[in-house]
């Protein structure tokens, strides 16, 4: 079954990092794709460089930033295809940004099949 694992975190903890800590910690980032069951993932750039999307009454409104204020924003995110929830929930306790204070969420993937 396929998971997406969101990685939450609060991106200040980037700019307390020495050069070494950040190397050490994208060393650990860099080792999650060699793990089985790992298609792929990426990091986002910084929630200042977001742009919102609505759309009101037919018109389609930009805003600036993220959707929401808040601390933890979304800053990348793994997809696995792993046997269950547990062997997700493995990997997603490898994530660095937990033991900055950060989240992840498992979440499965919907199945969809072209019409």
């Amino acid at each position: 079954m396929q998971y997406a694992l969101l990685i939450y975190w609060d991106e200040s903890t980037r700019d307390r990092r020495t050069e070494e800590e950040a190397q050490a910690i994208y060393s650990e980032y860099f080792a999650i794709f060699d793990t089985p069951g790992v298609l792929g993932g990426q990091g986002l750039q910084p929630v200042a460089d977001a742009t919102t999307v609505r759309v009101q009454n037919g018109e389609t409104l930009l805003t600036d930033g993220p959707f929401i204020d808040a601390k933890e924003h979304l800053g990348g995110f793994f997809l696995v295809d792993v046997e269950d929830l547990d062997a997700a929930t493995a990997i997603a306790a490898r994530i660095p940004a937990l033991r900055e204070g950060g989240a992840v969420e498992v979440r499965p993937i919907m199945e969809q099949r072209p019409r």
